[in-house]
């Protein structure tokens, strides 16, 4: 079995310099877990504590309007993180579900611990900022993609980012995740 901490340890080093001692000393504060599949892992209006690192499987965070319709707004594949950035940076209530797709191992990054990185960290406060633009970027690319792009653009683009996505997941989230009918859906793939 290879490192569980191998991944998210690559992922921060690509985003800061960590040394061998700070690594052993913040890496120890990491919990690994692994949710079956439709686990959902955090549910709307708890507090988001934690941000995931996806090593296997597969998230879905979405969220539900007032007539009970599904919106997926995100999958977080092997080596994507998902969380709430707001639920989780201002301790408020969350506006999302985040949910398990498949068997999933995660390394789960608890709000203390990303908060302890920044006064602990030499780099801390910039991996917490780098991590939070990823977010950021991530949401806005997302909303500028639902109202500027075709259905058939953000169809190429989903397929783009997540090559094996039509696999791995159930037609109506992929519809809701494009912002279209499964109908429209099957249109596009038929295309």
């Amino acid at each position: 079995m290879h490192n569980t901490l191998e991944y998210i340890h690559k992922m921060i080093l690509e985003v800061v310099d960590i040394d061998a001692i700070e690594w052993a000393n913040y890496s120890a504060m990491f919990e690994i877990k692994e949710f079956k599949k439709k686990e959902v892992i955090l549910n709307v209006n708890s507090i988001c504590q934690n941000v995931y690192f996806v090593n296997s499987g597969l998230l879905r965070t979405y969220f539900t309007d007032k007539n009970g319709r599904e919106s997926t707004f995100h999958f977080a594949q092997e080596f994507d993180l998902a969380t709430d950035l707001e639920s989780f940076i201002q301790q408020t209530p969350s506006k999302y579900h985040i949910q398990a797709l498949e068997e999933t191992q995660v390394v789960v990054w608890p709000h203390k611990m990303v908060f302890d990185g920044y006064k602990n960290l030499r780099n801390g406060e910039k991996l917490g900022r780098m991590l939070t633009e990823k977010y950021f970027i991530l949401f806005s690319n997302k909303i500028q993609s639902l109202y500027t792009k075709t259905p058939l653009e953000r169809y190429n683009e989903m397929n783009k980012r997540f090559p094996t996505i039509l696999q791995r997941v159930p037609q109506h989230y992929i519809a809701s995740y494009l912002n279209i009918t499964s109908v429209h859906l099957s249109r596009l793939k038929n295309e």
